[in-house]
């Protein structure tokens, strides 16, 4: 284990030593941790942190979707009624610095596969554990987008279900080069908010770990909500699009333009009218 240690300039020009060890690498399958009890304990934190992440910002999204919808209402209160794009932004990015600190301390706060993937690539975590952690978010998020459906069913499939889609006038390579700039800004917050080093220079920065991943993702959403709807999360992505089906989630072109794929579709063919009295006794008598 490489040893580093960090010099520290104290009152009248002392100099105070402080060792720092960085903490070995995580094994690739350790077979103890599968028979410990805060193993399972931690998946179940992500599962029920990724669920209430999910089930917050869909309905948050939702929300926003019905109150806004000129259909429904007035076009005064259409034009100021929701959270807008800023308290979307804001639901998201709360509820992760909510959740990551409830939960730091039991499985380390991913609520994300791809943190968790990052986390397993950096040898933080086992291959294991990162799995686990991964099929708990997937499923996670698909219950919490299940809850949302069933508490509002009359607006879930008419608003989109809270699915990612590829706004107009962007290629799908500028969504996934915004989704994959969002999810580094966002993995490269979680490793220097969660650096050992910084800690053992700072004992506060462990403490305040939650708020700038937190700020993170609510900068990130700033920025791609007008692209993609934002996903940077793959758990959030899977789980929408799964819930919300129906052969739209899975097809951003047929979601996002359906006028232009009715269109080259062409008219719908005419139903063949029935034959008419002579006709059927001319036929009767062939």
């Amino acid at each position: 284990m490489a040893k580093d240690e960090v010099m520290e300039t104290g009152g009248g020009g002392d100099f105070a030593a402080k060792d720092y060890t960085d903490p070995p690498p995580a094994p690739l399958i350790d077979a103890a941790e599968l028979a410990s009890w805060s193993l399972y304990r931690a998946v179940i934190a992500e599962f029920i942190a990724t669920l209430l992440f999910l089930y917050i910002t869909v309905a948050t999204v939702i929300g926003y979707k019905h109150q806004t919808d000129p259909a429904v209402n007035t076009a005064a209160d259409a034009a100021c009624g929701g959270v807008g794009v800023l308290g979307i932004a804001w639901a998201f990015g709360g509820m992760i610095f909510v959740l990551v600190y409830c939960t730091a301390g039991i499985s380390g706060g991913h609520i994300n596969p791809a943190v968790t993937f990052g986390l397993f690539l950096a040898r933080k975590v086992s291959l294991v554990r990162a799995l686990l952690y991964m099929v708990a978010q997937c499923l996670g998020a698909m219950c919490g987008v299940g809850l949302v459906k069933a508490f509002q069913s009359a607006y879930f499939v008419r608003y989109g279900g809270g699915a990612n889609t590829l706004a107009a006038g962007y290629s799908k390579g500028t969504g996934l080069a915004a989704e994959i700039i969002g999810t580094f800004v966002l993995v490269y917050t979680v490793f220097s908010a969660t650096d050992p080093k910084r800690s053992a220079r700072d004992s506060h920065v462990p403490v305040l770990a939650p708020l700038p991943i937190g700020f993170a993702v609510f900068m990130v959403h700033l920025a791609t909500i007008p692209i993609t709807g934002t996903g940077i999360n793959p758990a959030r992505s899977l789980g929408a699009a799964v819930i919300y089906n129906k052969d739209k989630a899975w097809d951003d072109q047929r979601r996002s333009r359906p006028s232009t794929t009715s269109t080259s579709s062409g008219p719908a063919p005419s139903r063949p009218s029935a034959p008419s009295g002579a006709t059927r006794n001319k036929l009767s008598s062939m």
